[in-house]
């Protein structure tokens, strides 16, 4: 059985609305940073980072989002979420894979957790590199509109729905409460991310995950 560690919200949000796409029998294993439950002995075992998401399937145990994401897919091709191997398409597919988890999501990360990078006390540092990892932000939102323009397609490879939807869902979400600049502000961004709210399995995560509105 697949077991999924997770937080809401958090970036296990991309591999449970992997799961939910390729309709596989999993259970989900709620790690409450609350609690400090990532911190606890028996977590660390399984991802000794004390980060989400980690993944256990069988034996085989996993961390990092977009590891566990290639996984799925290239255990289950015939879901088509990850173009086939040496295309063309599929090289931009790892691209943009790598581009989502070490550009976006580490400059969200700084975003949201500023004073990890600042003696303690600094408050006016903090504030100061919350301000340029938002600005940075905004230029990178900008590229997945403008690549979102470019193909002018439904989803962000283009016509075919991909593993690639749910980082950038999941990643833009975290831009909602951005006092200006948030992701569904932008033109081709927006709309997109409309689409990927009507998609049951999104919608099924949403729910499991007990959010609520406003969801992007």
């Amino acid at each position: 059985m697949i077991l999924l560690h997770y937080a809401p919200s958090t970036a296990a949000m991309v591999p449970h609305i992997v799961l939910e796409e390729l309709g596989l029998p999993y259970e989900r294993v709620l790690v409450d940073p609350n609690r400090n439950d990532h911190r606890s002995a028996a977590y660390l075992r399984i991802n000794p980072n004390g980060l989400l998401p980690a993944l256990t399937d069988g034996g085989l145990v996993l961390y990092e989002t977009a590891a566990i994401c290639l996984h799925l897919c290239d255990t289950h091709p015939e879901a088509g979420l990850v173009p086939a191997l040496a295309t063309a398409e599929r090289a931009h597919f790892y691209k943009w894979l790598m581009w989502l988890t070490n550009t976006l999501q580490s400059t969200l990360v700084v975003y949201f957790y500023p004073e990890r990078w600042m003696d303690e006390g600094h408050a006016a540092g903090v504030a100061e590199l919350k301000g340029h990892a938002q600005r940075r932000v905004g230029g990178l939102l900008d590229l997945l509109d403008a690549e979102l323009a470019r193909h002018g397609g439904p989803w962000f490879m283009g016509g075919a729905y991909t593993a690639l939807d749910a980082y950038v869902f999941t990643l833009c979400r975290w831009t909602r409460g951005f006092a200006q600049g948030a992701a569904r502000t932008r033109p081709h961004l927006g709309p997109y991310l409309q689409r990927m709210l009507e998609r049951p399995a999104v919608r099924r995560v949403l729910d499991n995950e007990g959010l609520s509105a406003p969801f992007v």
